[in-house]
Formats: C-alpha cells, sequence, structure tokens
C-alpha cells in the first residue's frame, strides 16, 4: 500500500499503516473521495473479537489514568492539541478528501479539535466540588467528582473529527478512557486522528504505567454495526454512551442503552427564530449543520406563527417566504407543487403546514 498510497496519507505518516489496505481487499471498507468516486485506500474491518481486546486493554489503562492528577491530565491534552495545530493542514484536507467538505470546513473541523483541547486544558484545573458544613462535631463534608471509566463514543460521517475530540478530549481530564466506533464512510479520518494522540502518548514522559501502552486510553474500533456496533452498545462496562448519527442509529442506541447514560445527537430539524421586521435569516450550525432548517417562529401583530415541513425534505419551499409575512399560501412560486396551508382550531398559536417540493435539489425562490 505504501507505494500506492494517497499523498495525504503519506503526509499524515498512514502510508505503511497496518489497518490501512488496498482498495478491494478481503474483509474490508472502501473509502471513496465523493466529489470524484475514486477509491482513497481500504480499511480492513475488525470483529467482535478485536472489539473485547480493544476494551480490555482500555479498562485497564483507565484505572491507572484516573490515578494521574487532572493538571498533568491536562497538560498531556495540551500537547495533542499542539499535534493537531502541527497537522491541521493535512488533517483538514483529509477531511475534505473523505467526507467532501470544502477545503475550509475541513481546516475549521480540525481547529474545532485544537478549541475543544484548550478548553480541557483549563478545565482540568476547574473540576470543583463543594465543601459543606457538617452536623457533627470534628466532621468536614465535602464533594469530589470521579471518573466514570470507559466512554463510548459512536460519531457520524459529516463531522469525522470534531466529534470525536468533543468528547474524548473531556473525557481525558476528567480521567475517562474513550472507545471510538467511527462511521466506516470516514475510517481514515478516524485512523489519522488516533494517530497523532497515540503518538503524544507515547511520547510523553508524565504517565508511563508499567505493562500499559498509554495509546490504549484512545482505542478505536473500525468494523460493522452487527459486530461491533451491537455489541459496544449492549457491553455494560460502558457507563455512557455518545453517540451522533441517524435518528435510526440514535432510537437503536436508546434502546439498548437505557441503563446506562445517553448522550445522543441526531439528526433532528432545528428552528429558526428571527427578530420581528427580518425578512429572512441564515443558520450554520444550528442543529445539525448538515440539514436545512424545517422549523421556523414567526410573529406577526403579536401572534406567534409556526411554520413547519411534515416531512424531512431537503428543501422547504417556506425559505421563500418573508419570515414575517404570515399568510394562509405557499410561496407563489411552488403553489403547483405546495398545498394550501391550514390553521389549527385547538391551539391559540397559528400553525402553518407547508408542503415540500419533492424531486428538485434547489428552491428557485431563494
Amino acid at each position: 500500500m505504501a507505494s500506492t498510497a494517497h499523498p495525504v496519507l503519506v503526509r499524515l505518516g498512514l502510508a505503511n499503516n497496518p489497518r490501512i489496505c488496498a482498495p478491494g481487499t478481503a474483509n474490508s471498507v472502501t473509502s471513496d473521495n465523493p466529489a470524484t468516486g475514486e477509491a482513497i485506500a481500504a480499511v480492513r474491518l475488525e470483529s467482535r473479537a478485536d472489539y473485547e481486546s480493544a476494551m480490555a486493554r482500555a479498562v485497564k489503562a483507565q484505572a491507572s489514568w484516573r490515578q494521574l492528577p487532572a493538571p498533568k491530565r491536562g497538560e498531556i491534552v495540551r500537547r495533542m492539541g499542539n499535534a493537531f495545530r502541527e497537522q491541521k493542514d493535512a488533517l483538514g484536507e483529509l477531511v475534505s478528501l473523505e467526507m467532501g467538505k470544502i477545503k475550509a470546513e475541513g481546516l475549521g473541523e480540525v481547529q474545532e479539535s485544537v478549541d475543544i483541547a484548550d478548553f480541557s486544558v483549563g478545565l482540568a484545573r476547574q473540576l470543583y466540588g463543594l465543601s459543606m458544613h457538617s452536623e457533627r462535631p470534628g466532621h468536614r463534608m465535602y464533594e469530589q467528582w470521579h471518573p466514570l471509566g470507559v466512554i463510548g463514543c459512536i460519531t457520524a460521517f459529516n463531522f469525522p473529527n470534531a466529534v470525536w475530540a468533543w468528547n474524548a478530549m473531556v473525557a481525558a481530564v476528567c480521567g475517562d478512557a474513550c472507545i471510538w466506533k467511527p462511521s466506516l464512510i470516514t475510517p481514515l479520518t478516524a485512523i489519522a486522528t488516533s494517530e497523532i494522540c497515540w503518538k503524544v502518548l507515547r511520547e510523553q514522559e508524565l504517565w508511563r504505567p508499567e505493562g500499559i501502552d498509554p495509546a490504549d486510553i484512545f482505542p478505536l474500533i473500525i468494523g460493522t454495526d452487527a459486530e461491533v456496533g451491537e455489541t459496544m452498545i449492549a457491553d455494560r462496562r460502558l457507563p455512557l454512551i455518545s453517540a451522533t448519527g441517524s435518528c435510526r442509529m440514535g432510537r437503536r442506541v436508546g434502546c439498548c442503552a437505557r441503563c446506562k447514560g445517553l448522550a445522543s445527537k441526531r439528526s433532528s430539524p432545528g428552528w429558526i427564530v428571527p427578530s420581528r421586521g427580518s425578512a429572512s435569516c441564515s443558520t450554520r450550525s444550528s442543529s445539525a449543520s448538515c440539514r436545512r432548517q424545517r422549523r421556523r417562529h414567526a410573529h406577526r401583530h403579536g401572534r406567534q406563527h409556526q411554520y413547519h415541513s411534515r416531512r424531512p425534505p431537503f428543501l422547504v419551499p417556506s425559505t421563500g417566504l418573508s419570515a414575517c409575512s404570515a399568510s394562509r399560501q405557499t410561496c407563489s412560486r411552488h403553489r403547483a407543487c405546495g398545498r394550501r396551508s391550514r390553521r389549527s382550531q385547538r391551539q391559540r398559536r397559528t400553525i402553518f403546514w407547508i408542503y415540500p417540493c419533492y424531486g428538485r435539489t434547489r428552491c428557485s425562490c431563494r
């Protein structure tokens, strides 16, 4: 694979990575460039046995990691943030190449990882607890936060770097390990991100546990939902799972994780609340920024109006309406494909149901 490796993989030092193989290799998943359809590389899939091995190592490493003082854990995280800074251009290019974002968005995502690492460094010295008076003489009561253990992290393809960092950097300073299952659409970014952090962990001198690989606090497991995903969400050794993905995935994870903590971010529509008198509103990061906004609140004559699409399309004709010119009709340029709105008599606020224009990829009235 080294002789045919993509230049970006070479810059990131992944040309000879044992996880990466030539496209078409058995029991592997191929990562494609969505702009051209060209195969970048393939990644070997791991099994349930590989997950169990990685989890066992993570549990052992976390038991030692939690004993390290939080400021020292923060110092190691600070070095990871600096490593992301040094590899920002190459890693951002890989995000753009594999996921399909423009280069600026790829660089911005890596910057998110840098920012959360900086935030976590400060957090390492702010894990405060309360101090309380006791009714018993000679006694003192205080509150101290303890690590949870090994945290599960499931990420989606649209943010293959930042979402993991948001979880892993904070978990690390709190004394937790983080086992990561990335999307099979963007496995190369996950490998590159992990390799950057593993290099820092193996070269630092603050935490050198005997018989333990320091990189085991951030295990990476790349496998199918049936082999790895189902095993992870059913694993009782994980007190908390952070899951980002589709509604189907969120429901499945929530169903299996009822007895443990669950931090879920699913592809739900966001709200736009324009100020009174505004004619249009533009958002980027409200809710999932990969989805167009489907709901808007507007005010007219002291009454609240709600624009809502009943289905999850890629576009909504209501974006052609002025936010504060609430009326009982759809956009004039989409009357052929939309229905007239209806008013709810059971609620005090007016609700407008606006149907989408199916079969199009762009709204001509914008």
